[in-house]
């Protein structure tokens, strides 16, 4: 157990205080320590390091960096948070963090931007028509469904065939215009598309029957985020349904795809799901591609 004393002693300076207070509010490499903090890879390393040996921060690696998160025991919140608030540089780091996790966005959402229109055409890491056709023996006769993270809209073109209605979320402007003509074409009048990112969808509290992320959810910043979201959006014993890539190695795919995540084990996915709020979590490999690097579809259902 860490000890409260040597704690405060650590959290009494400024800058252990600040990076504790944004490594809080999410998950940061040094990298982007760095540009919100303005100080040099060294120094933040050190302070890190200090951080860390004491169990006040933990890190995972994430392709070429460690990724640092926040591991403030309970009895300090209060203290670490009041203390931070007196902080002159406390306004500065937030608005520097927004710009970031902007930046990160932007990012992805330019490589999204580019394959509008050929998205359909294009190999996609998981997308398989097994299991899509898996998960799709699930969501039969549901009213109101939202395609969380859409795309082009494949799957919601498939599921306004038999849903009264559909929502499709993207946050690719391109995307969304290129699916709103495909339906147009389609005359498929019960498919909506609308411009959002999936941690934060524009779709009313408790307005949907079912939440699907096919593809998905390794392409957000904070999945976890996304699924509370996702449970805020479904009714009362709503389901949701998740496609998506096995846990993998295959570093490529974070320039290749622009994935954030290198898919989600089955434990890892169940775990996240049911701190979401949902029950009766079932999780299945249902697909394993035979080329190289052979990634696996993960598909996982559960229930508000």
């Amino acid at each position: 157990m860490a000890s409260i004393l040597n704690s405060l002693k650590l959290i009494a300076d400024p800058t252990r205080l600040r990076i504790l207070m944004l490594l809080s509010e999410e998950s940061l490499s040094v990298a982007e320590l760095q540009q919100i903090l303005g100080m040099g890879q060294s120094r933040i390393s050190s302070q890190l390091s200090q951080l860390k040996k004491e169990g006040l921060v933990s890190d995972q690696r994430s392709g070429k960096n460690n990724i640092y998160t926040s591991g403030i025991p309970a009895e300090l919140e209060k203290i670490v948070h009041n203390a931070a608030d007196e902080l002159p540089e406390r306004t500065k780091d937030c608005q520097s963090l927004s710009h970031i996790l902007r930046k990160r966005k932007d990012y992805v959402r330019a490589y999204f931007d580019n394959l509008a229109g050929k998205f359909g055409r294009e190999y996609v890491p998981g997308r398989s028509w097994k299991g899509l056709a898996e998960a799709m023996l699930k969501i039969l006769n549901y009213d109101v469904v939202a395609d969380l993270g859409a795309g082009e809209g494949t799957l919601s073109q498939l599921l306004a065939q038999r849903a009264k209605k559909v929502i499709a979320v993207d946050n690719s402007e391109k995307m969304v215009e290129f699916g709103q003509k495909i339906a147009a074409e389609n005359k498929l009048l019960n498919l909506e598309y609308r411009l959002g990112d999936i941690e934060a969808p524009p779709i009313k509290t408790k307005e949907v029957d079912l939440a699907i992320f096919s593809q998905a959810l390794h392409h957000a910043e904070n999945p976890q985020r996304a699924l509370k979201e996702a449970y805020r959006i479904l009714k009362p014993k709503g389901r949701l349904i998740i496609l998506d890539l096995y846990q993998h190695t295959f570093e490529k795919a974070r320039e290749l795809y622009y994935d954030t995540w290198l898919g989600f084990s089955e434990v890892e996915l169940a775990k996240m799901i049911s701190e979401a709020g949902f029950k009766d979590v079932e999780t299945a490999i249902v697909d394993r591609e035979e080329i190289s690097p052979n990634f696996q579809t993960l598909l996982a259902s559960a229930q508000k």
